[in-house]
């Protein structure tokens, strides 16, 4: 039973799935698994644990949308993905990046280690929500060489309509970089209808799984377009045959993969997007958008300002607000103190139920914000 996979501790509020998720039963159980065969028999059944790793490529590739598990690599996490395009690309002096001012650092700091090689970071304001994705589209110019954005704010939670910007991009010979970490797993994405080139996203939020291992997608046209950094046994086209003298880099997004793969994460996400894929990410979109808007309506009905995008067409699982009467870095960490797991982001409180969050632990939660008033 899916409502048996989540025994939080009764105390707890968590809502808090856009840092860092609890693990669903069966990925516990998975790594119980692993953990204890590993511990009896070695790595005896290391051939069972490779065809879990392409079952997971598998379910990414399903995930994003990819046309193929060739363009899917494990790396370690988004900020390794994001600068394996940031440092892979051919850069010229001149060249700009067009990025949003509601970045998360990784997706902002990548970006300005390339100024030393000339390249120019072209910030947009997307704070009016409503005409973020036009903002971006018109600040494309002659010298932007790539667009680099979240699918999901991580301060705000607005979900920016990616289609028109990649269409955008797609028709000026720009290359589009996305960072789902926020909305892969909580919204459903489309790396074809949004064109995107490169898509990178850690586990450990809303795929429920660990920290430590992380999606890359690459486009199969862009897979030799990025210079390669780091080498080793396992990014060779003829893996296995370790007395070839003569190498070159595979031909799928294993390239990116110089050494041995993290097993254990692996097992852990697999199980996590079993479970995913058993309740269907549009299914999990549909149950996270009800809770978000129970929160902005009772949040608004007490006064509340709301920080995140109101337009459900707008949004993921993020709802951030403050309240005027309120000191935030206090409330937030009154609410801790209470047993309420939530962020202190973009100058407001920050809660993120997942589709498995029971409708009494959004009100419990509501009940300690609005407890300082009496």
């Amino acid at each position: 039973m899916i409502d048996d996979e989540f025994p939080l501790d009764d105390e707890l509020c968590y809502l808090n799935h856009a840092a860092v998720s609890p693990w669903p039963q069966r990925t516990v159980a998975a790594v119980r698994r692993f953990a204890e065969e590993n511990g009896r028999q070695g790595s005896r059944h290391y051939s069972r644990w490779l065809a879990t790793e392409s079952a997971l490529r598998a379910q990414l590739c399903r995930l994003v949308n990819a046309s193929h598990s060739d363009e899917i690599a494990l790396l370690k996490n988004t900020s390794e993905a994001l600068s394996v395009v940031a440092f892979g690309l051919d850069w010229h002096v001149g060249d700009e990046v067009v990025i949003s001012n509601q970045e998360f650092p990784s997706n902002r700091i990548v970006w300005e280690a390339l100024a030393p090689l000339g390249v120019r970071l072209v910030t947009v304001d997307i704070d009016d929500m409503q005409s973020a994705e036009q903002r971006i589209v018109d600040a494309i110019g002659p010298r932007t060489r790539l667009v680099s954005l979240s699918s999901v704010q991580y301060g705000s939670g607005l979900a920016l309509p990616l289609e028109p910007v990649g269409r955008a991009c797609r028709e000026r010979g720009v290359l589009l970089c996305i960072d789902a970490i926020q909305g892969l797993g909580v919204r459903p994405f489309d790396a074809q209808a949004c064109h995107a080139d490169f898509v990178m996203a850690d586990g450990h939020k809303w795929m429920l799984g660990p920290e430590g291992l992380a999606l890359f997608y690459c486009r199969r046209e862009r897979l030799e377009q990025l210079r390669l950094h780091e080498y080793g046994w396992h990014m060779v086209e003829a893996l296995g045959d370790f007395e070839r003298r003569d190498w070159q880099p595979a031909r799928s997004a294993r390239r990116f993969e110089c050494g041995s793969p993290n097993l254990l994460g692996i097992h852990a996400l697999h199980a996590s997007l079993g479970l995913l894929e058993q309740v269907g990410v549009a299914n999990i979109f549909e149950t996270v958008s009800r809770k978000v808007q129970y929160l902005i309506d009772k949040l608004v009905e007490h006064g509340a300002t709301i920080l995140s995008a109101k337009d459900p067409a707008r949004r993921a699982g993020i709802v951030t607000f403050r309240l005027e009467d309120a000191d935030m870095e206090a409330l937030y960490q009154r609410l801790q103190a209470n047993g309420v797991v939530c962020a202190l982001r973009a100058g407001g409180i920050r809660f993120s139920p997942h589709f498995y969050t029971p409708d009494h632990v959004l009100d419990r939660a509501l009940e300690q914000v609005f407890a300082h008033r009496h």
